[in-house]
Formats: C-alpha cells, sequence, structure tokens
C-alpha cells in the first residue's frame, strides 16, 4: 500500500464520494476536497478547483501534513444546450471545471509527488470524450481534453514515477441523476444500448480507482480505461 496522501476532489457526493470511500476502506490517508468543505471520507477542506491560488494553498497545506502519493480529479459539470444555443460563458465553465482544474490541480501537485519519490494521478473522464452527443458539446470537448492531459502529462511524469490515467465511465447512477435514470424512456434506452442492460453504481467506478492504487504498477500509464458497461463498442 502506498504511504502518504490520497487528494480526491469533489469529494462530498457522487461517484468523488464513493471514490473517498473506498479509498478510506482499503486503508489510505484520503484528503477531500469540496467547495464546501464536506468529504464523504477523510480529512474535508474547502477548496474551489477553479482557483488556482485556493488549489496552490490548499496543496501546500495538505504537503506540510504529510507526503501526497496520489490525486484523483474527479469535480466536474455537466450542462447541456443545443451547440446552436450555447453560450460561451456556459462553454468556458465546463471546460474551466472539468479539464483546466485538472491541468492546474496536477501541475500544483507535481513538485510534491515528485518529492514523495512518485505516485499515481488518476482523472475522471468519460465515454463522453470519444462521442459525438447531442446537446452536449460543451461536456464531450471538456472530457476529450482530459484524455489529452492524461497521455500528455503520462509522457512528460514518468521519468519521475508519476503515473497518470483518465477513468471514463459510462452511464453511472448517482444520487444526482438516479431519479432521471429511473423514468421509463431512460431505463428502455439504456436496456437497449448497453449491453449489460442497465447503470454502473458509483462504486464500480470507485473500485476501479482503489484497484488501480493498490496495483501501483510503473509501467501503466497514460490510458484511458473505459467503463460503460460495453455501451462505446454496441453497435
Amino acid at each position: 500500500m502506498l504511504e502518504g496522501q490520497i487528494i480526491v476532489t469533489g469529494a462530498s457526493r457522487g461517484i468523488g464520494a464513493a471514490i473517498a470511500t473506498d479509498l478510506e476502506n482499503r486503508g489510505y490517508n484520503v484528503v477531500g476536497l469540496s467547495r464546501g468543505g464536506q468529504s464523504a471520507a477523510g480529512r474535508g477542506i474547502a477548496c474551489d478547483v477553479t482557483d488556482e491560488n485556493a488549489l496552490r494553498q490548499t496543496f501546500s497545506g495538505i504537503a506540510a501534513a504529510g507526503s501526497i502519493v496520489g490525486l484523483v480529479n474527479n469535480a466536474g459539470l455537466h450542462l447541456t444546450a443545443p451547440s446552436a444555443e450555447l453560450l460561451t460563458k456556459d462553454y468556458e465553465q465546463v471546460m474551466a471545471i472539468n479539464a483546466t482544474s485538472v491541468m492546474a490541480a496536477s501541475r500544483e501537485v507535481y513538485p510534491y509527488m515528485r518529492s514523495a519519490g512518485g505516485g499515481s494521478i488518476i482523472n475522471i473522464g468519460s465515454f463522453f470524450d470519444k462521442m459525438g452527443v447531442s446537446a452536449n458539446l460543451a461536456y464531450c470537448a471538456s472530457k476529450a481534453a482530459v484524455a489529452a492531459i492524461t497521455r500528455c502529462l503520462a509522457v512528460e511524469w514518468s521519468k519521475d514515477d508519476i503515473r497518470v490515467l483518465n477513468v471514463a465511465p459510462g452511464y453511472v447512477a448517482t444520487d444526482l441523476n438516479r431519479e432521471f435514470l429511473s423514468k421509463d424512456r431512460v431505463k428502455a434506452y439504456l436496456a437497449k444500448r448497453i449491453p449489460s442492460g442497465k447503470p454502473g453504481e458509483a462504486g464500480d467506478v470507485a473500485r476501479m480507482v482503489g484497484a488501480i492504487f493498490d496495483a501501483d504498477i510503473p509501467f501503466f500509464t497514460g490510458e484511458t480505461i473505459y467503463l460503460d458497461g460495453g455501451q462505446g463498442m454496441n453497435h
């Protein structure tokens, strides 16, 4: 097991909460970031991931309490709009939270992780990164950017024993979307599109992230791991 702290962004609810809880259950020292400072597990700290100064100060404070060996960039936002009506400010907001914060958080944690002798950065992307989805231009673009950021950082930081991976879920039921996913028309669509017949659970993503940390494979880096029940390859 890695000795040191693992930071999880967006740790107060949904997939982030499941990840923080799973990591703590595995025995890891978890620090959960959220706007309000709540975390489902570990030590919660208030931090807006779109504020670079806040990220810098937060990571400095966490590093003062011990080495940082892991970062899970999970915080995200999903806004939909027909592309012809998509406001630039909404597009930029989605990109700021979903993609720019991944770059900034990874950049700010890098020196601490390097001084710890390495570690793992796991970004939470989406299988929408390779699809054309109506009314989802901003979200799809932001998640495609996450995959590209993952590849570039993996190539640059391998020499520092820092692995960077992208876990890209498909439809996953959380407290935020469970009501939507329970609608008859949505259930019928997903039953047809997902080979397993239903959406995944936040715990599925959490167990994948936990397994990556447990395995700690130095040669495993730069990849996007699709966790979508086979939907992305189903035709």
